[in-house]
């Protein structure tokens, strides 16, 4: 299928037998060939390892697997569009509204598989600030730098619309976008070398086990309360693959589970996140089976 979007890169995976179909009931061509497009967002460590599980299980049971890496907009026009089937990290009510008020007419929720996300805003523990109000003066600080991710998230909107105003203090900061990458190389460099750094983060992300930062109070609840990560499908993926939209409304993590995931693929695996996978599925044994069994 032609992909009229501009792809930061494309990742093709096949494996296992593709004949017979074992796929969905429904009529449509991807059930027939049982070929099926995942959309990930690079820096999304959540989603990076989510997406990398369930290429490993569906592999495994016989689909082909094509994981396209887009950036937030253009990977939801994609999913509105059919260029991409599914997506494993659709925040909402909070994070990805405008995508949802957007697309959502042609798009269909597969299920929730973790409950407690949080958009944050996170700052070194030897940190004097404790609040989101304690900002409000100290822009000079920081240079006015509130380090933030892409553009195009739901982390960037929301902390530059809602929360800078919310706390009047939009005059003196900015959340300067980058990339996520970005945005924790400059956490370490700052932590490393014990200096002041405020940054856009989330819950959840390996970053709080990794570095020494906690979040900043948000009295005003302007970065919004706990979220759900949903699953999300093109137009008619559950016609199309119901055997797999099955399996995916059965899909949840806990934070140990999701944690120990992020850690060998972050970690350890880095850029090698298959082995990552691998040694995780070792560990939990039972993991694939309550979903698919």
């Amino acid at each position: 299928m032609a992909l009229s979007l501009t792809l930061a890169a494309t990742v093709t995976s096949c494996g296992g037998d593709s004949g017979g179909d074992t796929g969905g009931s429904g009529s449509g061509s991807g059930s027939a060939n049982k070929e099926i497009t995942i959309g990930w967002v690079s820096g999304w460590d959540e989603d990076l390892v989510a997406t990398y599980l369930w290429k490993r299980i569906l592999q495994d049971r016989g689909y082909k697997v094509e994981l396209k890496n887009l950036d937030t907009a253009p990977l939801y026009a994609g999913m509105a569009k059919g260029d991409v089937d599914v997506f494993l990290d659709t925040w909402l009510p909070v994070t990805h509204e405008d995508y949802w008020k957007r697309y959502g007419d042609k798009l269909e929720k597969l299920g929730v598989w973790y409950d407690s996300a949080k958009l944050t805003i996170a700052v070194p523990n030897y940190s004097d600030l404790k609040s989101l109000e304690d900002l409000k003066g100290k822009g000079g600080q920081y240079e006015g730098k509130i380090f933030g991710i892409e553009a195009s998230s739901g982390l960037q909107r929301v902390s530059s619309t809602k929360m800078l105003p919310g706390y009047g203090i939009d005059k003196e900061f900015k959340v300067v976008p980058s990339s996520t990458a970005a945005m924790l190389a400059e956490l370490k460099k700052a932590t490393d070398a014990q200096k002041p750094i405020v940054v856009t983060l989330w819950r959840p992300h390996w970053a709080y086990a990794s570095y020494p930062i906690r979040d900043l109070a948000d009295p005003k609840g302007t970065m919004g309360q706990a979220e759900q990560i949903n699953i999300v499908g093109r137009k008619d993926f559950g016609k199309d693959f119901a055997e797999v939209a099955g399996w995916l409304k059965k899909f949840r993590m806990d934070d140990k589970q999701l944690g120990s995931l992020e850690d060998l693929a972050i970690n350890k695996y880095k850029g090698q996140e298959d082995k990552a996978v691998d040694e995780w599925l070792k560990a939990n044994p039972d993991f694939v089976k309550s979903i698919t069994g």
